[in-house]
């Protein structure tokens, strides 16, 4: 009797251990079709939960990437078109440079030219203490204040720093977020240095009588306000090349990120066509079990006799 009873239990919890390894299978790939993912712990697959550490951690690199290009491409599209303002305000000057250096004008009309060209002069002030995108100096370099302030005579002078900061876009990528004020205010006029602030406002201080004769110093300011077109213009293309790099590396970025989603969809994806097949064998082989332990543990030795 006591050999038959413990061949009896044996043989119940070795049948009830084989169920609950189908069940718990069975419930491995519904859990696998419900999540997606065929690994549930590292330890199921190592090498495999190994790569796709790798691919999450460079997701979120790229991630970082993408918002150093988002901010970047704000700052350089802010300057963009601040530099269009730039390049209208001097066409502006040019226009009234031009007309007061017509010999027919009376000096009321001059000084009234001059008045208008000291008010682009402020124009070109706020312009070049415009904020980024967040909230610092568009054209002042790493610099957090303004960018230019006015000294004691009135001279526009610069406080930023030497350098824009740069961003990086990806794996050895980077870009420069904008451009210093210097790099396209500060110019050579006739083999001397000059500075765009200084052109507009001496011209617009000599026609309200600060020179002696003021139709030549229009006629002399239309050079500086050449040459200050043509840096901005420069800086236009500067800043456009670099909107145009950004593209490119996003371009770059977004086909790496689809790269490596395929290769997380292979290496840790569920394939629901086979995990669907394995199922219906598991739960096959569930029902068929299930019945049979059923039909042995109702069999007696009585029923052997009979």
């Amino acid at each position: 009797m006591t050999t038959i009873a413990t061949g009896t239990r044996a043989f119940f919890d070795r049948t009830a251990m084989g169920l609950g390894a189908l069940r718990a299978r069975a419930e491995d790939l519904q859990s696998q079709m419900a999540r997606g993912e065929r690994l549930d712990r590292s330890s199921d697959d190592p090498l495999a939960a190994s790569r796709l550490r790798n691919l999450a951690r460079a997701e979120r690199l790229a991630g970082i990437d993408s918002a150093n290009a988002n901010r970047a491409q704000a700052d350089l599209a802010l300057a963009d078109s601040a530099l269009s303002s730039f390049a209208d305000a001097i066409v502006r000057a040019q226009e009234l440079a031009t007309q007061a250096a017509n010999g027919t004008l009376a000096p009321g009309q001059r000084g009234a030219i001059g008045t208008e060209l000291l008010q682009i002069h402020g124009t070109l002030m706020t312009l070049a203490n415009a904020r980024d995108s967040a909230g610092h100096a568009l054209f002042g370099g790493e610099s957090t204040g303004q960018a230019y302030t006015l000294d004691a005579t009135g001279a526009a002078i610069y406080g930023g720093t030497a350098r824009s900061g740069e961003l990086p876009l990806a794996e050895g990528e980077s870009v420069t977020r904008g451009l210093t004020g210097p790099e396209f205010l500060e110019f050579p006029v006739n083999g001397a240095p000059a500075n765009l602030f200084a052109v507009v406002r001496s011209l617009g201080e000599a026609l309200q009588g600060g020179v002696a004769d003021p139709q030549v110093a229009a006629q002399d300011a239309l050079a500086g306000l050449d040459a200050g077109l043509d840096a901005v213009t420069t800086g236009q293309t500067i800043v456009g090349t670099r909107l145009a790099w950004i593209d490119l590396v996003g371009e770059r970025r977004t086909a790496m990120a689809e790269l490596r989603a395929d290769e997380q969809g292979e290496i840790g994806g569920t394939d629901i066509a086979e995990t669907v097949a394995e199922l219906q064998n598991v739960m096959l082989v569930l029902e068929a079990s299930q019945a049979s332990f059923a039909r042995l543990a109702n069999l007696s030795l009585f029923d052997t006799l009979r």
